[in-house]
């Protein structure tokens, strides 16, 4: 019988032979099979840059690789240097990241690159440490560990997802994944596995063995280099692994989107605010219309939804009628439109009976699904100037711009892009 190993006080049922060996036949593999033409890769190079591992470490963030390449290059081609970024005006940046999701990575970027100006300021180099990298905003101890690896060849751990999928495998690691202390134990055991020397080699293995081989569902296992002593594998359970707790069903949210247009085509843009879903990119004013649960989210709720849409509405009042949700689901913008339209009495007849389409737009968020319904209201010039007025009285950020204008010139979350197309 194998006998367990040790690791910080913690049980593993690989033997010390396999753990010894772990590295280096993955890196053996890595050599031969792995990515080497990645244009974040530092691995080959000399002088590594640690600000390309950091803008690429957050931008693979919850997204695949073939969706951040185009996103890296237009980076890298406005913004060269950290300097760069930090110098820019947020809504260039918004523009930059805009279709790629997840924009509170994009508020911490733009802050992390100035709170990084000021360390090279001071020191003359980027951090050195990883408590330096953590200390940086949106910074986490893989993403900190990954820049101290391969961004600049110190000694470094990841533990990213695709980690944490490869152990969990190897190690057939029974935990729920999303609980802290099946989070220790990887932790414990990924920085046992990774290598004094090369550690920016074996991340950027660990990487290319999750992304390609050891894949959610359909792994390559007869190309691992780790099949001999996987116990997933052993058992033919591999996609049983990483353990993780039943998702609960997404609620869903249904809203109206305004496109709120002046007599010489020009549609009104609200900035969002920095704090919350998409946080200083720009978007049409939204009317919130109700909130169902996630038992409930089935097409017959869509429907029932619709079906009430389709005749005139009071859905904005009553939603008003109630304050804590209206301050909830109406930012300060949206609050200033909807008492204007109530006011000249625009809202039933002008918006609610007005449907582009006959189904909304769904997108999904990690937390729900949002029915996105197009509603669109001409206003005269009258009308925009008092609309205007009002906006500015309360300080707050939006345009007129046409479809095509803005889509050039503004970050606009995808969902938006969705509407206008």
């Amino acid at each position: 019988m194998t006998k367990p190993t040790t690791i910080s006080n913690i049980s593993f049922s690989q033997p010390i032979e396999a753990l010894n060996s772990f590295a280096p036949r993955l890196l053996d593999w890595f050599a031969e099979n792995g990515r080497h033409d990645l244009p974040w890769q530092q691995h080959q190079t000399d002088t590594p840059n640690p600000y390309i591992v950091w803008l690429s470490e957050v931008m693979l963030q919850q997204t695949q690789v073939t969706t951040v390449l185009p996103y890296f290059a237009r980076f890298m081609a406005s913004f060269p240097t950290v300097q760069d970024l930090a110098a820019a005006e947020w809504d260039t940046v918004a523009e930059h990241w805009a279709g790629l999701g997840y924009y509170a990575r994009a508020r911490n970027l733009h802050k992390g690159a100035k709170q990084l100006v000021e360390v090279i300021d001071e020191t003359g180099e980027f951090p050195q440490t990883l408590s330096g990298w953590e200390a940086i905003s949106g910074v986490g101890p893989s993403t900190a560990g990954a820049i101290m690896a391969m961004g600049l060849h110190h000694y470094g751990v990841i533990c990213d997802g695709n980690v944490k999928r490869v152990l969990t495998r190897w190690a057939a690691i029974d935990g729920d994944i999303t609980k802290s202390a099946t989070t220790k134990n990887l932790w414990a055991l990924a920085e046992r596995l990774t290598p004094t020397e090369n550690s920016g080699l074996f991340a950027q293995a660990m990487m290319d063995m999750g992304a390609t081989l050891c894949t959610r569902s359909k792994p390559a296992c007869l190309l691992c280099p780790l099949k001999e002593d996987c116990l997933a594998h052993a058992q033919g359970r591999e996609t049983d692994y990483p353990v993780k707790a039943k998702k609960q069903p997404k609620p869903s949210k249904f809203s109206d989107a305004l496109l709120i247009e002046s007599a010489d085509g020009e549609i009104l843009w609200l900035q969002r605010p920095d704090n919350g879903i998409w946080g200083g990119l720009w978007s049409l004013p939204l009317q919130f219309v109700e909130k169902v649960d996630g038992k409930a989210n089935t097409k017959a709720t869509v429907k029932k939804t619709l079906a009430s849409d389709d005749k005139p509405s009071n859905t904005v009042n009553d939603v008003r009628s109630n304050e804590k949700v209206y301050e909830a689901e109406f930012t300060t913008a949206e609050q200033i439109i909807n008492e204007w339209l109530i006011k000249n009495e625009l809202v039933a007849k002008s918006v609610s009976n007005t449907l582009l389409d006959d189904a909304p737009i769904k997108h999904s968020l990690t937390h729900f699904h949002w029915y996105l319904t197009p509603r669109k209201l001409t206003i005269n010039a009258t009308q925009v100037t008092e609309l205007n007025n009002k906006l500015a009285a309360a300080e707050i950020d939006f345009k007129w711009l046409t479809e095509r204008k803005a889509q050039d010139s503004l970050g606009l979350p995808r969902a938006m892009l969705k509407i206008l197309e």
